[in-house]
């Protein structure tokens, strides 16, 4: 079964249009061992809903927000862009449109609050989240993904299945997807951009472990 890596639907929206480059990760509840680890480097991006919140997303990527509510689908219709600052969030829709695919082309590990701000143009969250997530259990590392992502030809319509939910990272999908489509950035863009964070996160970085 394909391969998928969970993010917020706002996120995978702005990788899929080449305003976001790299995640970053720590690991949640249902990660083995509670720890992130990159499991495989080619992955199809699947939108989520869990715990977005707008306040959470850079003032200019908030109008985003209303956009990204395309990445899924309801059956009574779109939630309002409201809900967004309610208790509980947006409810997961029926279905996610997967529009794009990625390829892992750096993976860095880092515990320096200023190579994470450092990075802060390369993702649309404030960078007060992102400094949340380092952060968060404060012994272990940053895994910082820099990501290649690819559009493809037509977007497709996934069910939302009640095992995809929760604190993970890596879902198997039930559905036949090809890896097939263009990068959203040229190659001469994603070779400026990819240089610019690899030094910003080599200075930074700890060793992967293998």
């Amino acid at each position: 079964m394909p391969i998928a890596f969970k993010e917020w639907a706002v996120t995978v929206r702005a990788l899929a249009e080449g305003e976001q480059l790299l995640t970053l990760r720590k690991g949640g509840i249902r990660e083995a061992g509670k720890h992130f680890r990159v499991q495989h480097d080619r992955f199809f991006l699947y939108p989520t809903f869990d715990h977005q919140r707008d306040d959470l997303v850079r003032e200019s990527h908030v109008p985003e927000l209303q956009r990204a509510l395309e990445e899924g689908v309801w059956a009574d219709g779109e939630p309002p862009i409201n809900a967004l600052t309610l208790d509980g969030g947006i409810q997961q829709p029926d279905r996610v449109r997967i529009r794009a695919w990625a390829e892992v082309a750096g993976h860095f590990t880092i515990t320096d609050q200023r190579a994470v701000d450092a990075l802060s143009p390369f993702y649309v969250w404030t960078t007060d989240y992102a400094q949340k997530r380092l952060a968060w259990k404060r012994r272990h590392p940053l895994h910082v993904l820099l990501l290649r992502t690819y559009r493809i030809p037509r977007p497709v319509t996934v069910r939302v299945r009640e095992e995809y939910g929760g604190c993970t990272s890596w879902l198997e999908l039930h559905r036949d997807l090809p890896f097939e489509g263009t990068p959203v950035l040229s190659d001469e863009e994603f070779e400026r951009a990819t240089e610019e964070i690899a030094s910003i996160a080599s200075d930074a970085a700890l060793p992967v472990a293998v």
